[in-house]
């Protein structure tokens, strides 16, 4: 059960005093039975009136409101937890979901909402064509067709780290042919709902000690991934980027319907000039060294 220390530094420069709208941080991971926060905390500069909630869905979210206009902001979660996710798991999957297709209970379809439904326009038809390719035959095992779907991501588009801003719709990514990890997190997103499963988008941490997987740029960065929901065996993690399946080495902070919902920061600001904000962040993942 590694302990692992996370420092989370975003810092935006402006060229000339602003006066800082409320910004939004989804920094605190999310404790499970198989995650566990020893220790967080937030230091914001300039000074700020924090305040703490949960959205909808469970996310831990702060909204820091300020007083004093500023040249610069500083934003600084750091933490401490433990993880003892297995990296072979094995899915307690209810007989009635082990082979698809299944249909959810009335309640699982009521309560996932939107979370089975497709989130972009594909009016011809061409990710649900490019999915069944998929599902060799009907039924099949469940479980191995979320794994082929999955492995589908990355063996089909090549990933690449992206500096810019935004996500690129499925399509667009299938169309390119490449894009970063939450590029290919909400093609697996979609492409799962199109078959009729239940999904959201996690962002979070990858802890990789080895520096051995594809997304952990340096010393650590944000992580994209997507969980399904299978009766029994409830929110599945897949990390289509890594071929990997299971929560082995994620450490979730967010989780929500759409890509755009899961931004760690986000904020505004208001200046009579034609001010632009150059932003820097840096993360480190790491194991925290044995006394």
């Amino acid at each position: 059960m590694p302990e692992i220390r996370i420092i989370h530094r975003t810092v935006y420069a402006y060229q000339s005093p602003v006066s800082l709208g409320p910004h939004r941080m989804i920094l605190r991971p999310r404790e499970t039975r198989e995650l566990k926060l020893l220790s967080f905390d937030l230091t914001i500069s300039p000074a700020a009136e924090v305040t703490w909630a949960y959205d909808v869905v469970g996310n831990s979210i702060a909204t820091a409101v300020f007083r004093a206009m500023a040249v610069d902001l500083v934003i600084e979660s750091r933490m401490t937890l433990s993880l003892s996710a297995p990296h072979w798991p094995v899915f307690a999957i209810a007989a009635s979901a082990q082979t698809y297709p299944f249909r959810y209970s009335v309640e699982d379809q009521t309560d996932l909402g939107a979370l089975a439904l497709p989130q972009y326009a594909d009016s011809a038809g061409r990710l649900s064509a490019w999915v069944e390719r998929f599902v060799m035959q009907r039924p099949t095992d469940t479980l191995s067709l979320l794994k082929d779907v999955s492995n589908g991501v990355s063996e089909q588009i090549s990933y690449q780290i992206r500096e810019d801003m935004g996500t690129q719709g499925p399509l667009e990514t299938l169309d390119r042919g490449w894009g970063s990890c939450r590029d290919f997190a909400v093609l697996f997103a979609e492409a799962v709902r199109t078959l009729g499963f239940g999904a959201r988008i996690v962002s979070g941490y990858m802890f990789d000690p080895l520096q051995n997987l594809v997304g952990s740029a340096g010393q650590g960065s944000t992580h994209a991934w997507v969980e399904v929901f299978v009766p029994g065996a409830g929110w599945i993690s897949f990390d289509p980027t890594n071929r990997a399946v299971g929560a082995g080495n994620l450490i979730p902070v967010a989780v929500a319907r759409h890509i755009m919902q899961v931004a760690p920061v986000t904020g505004s600001f208001l200046t009579r000039q034609e001010d632009v904000a150059r932003m820097d962040v840096a993360i480190s993942v790491a194991a925290v060294d044995p006394p």
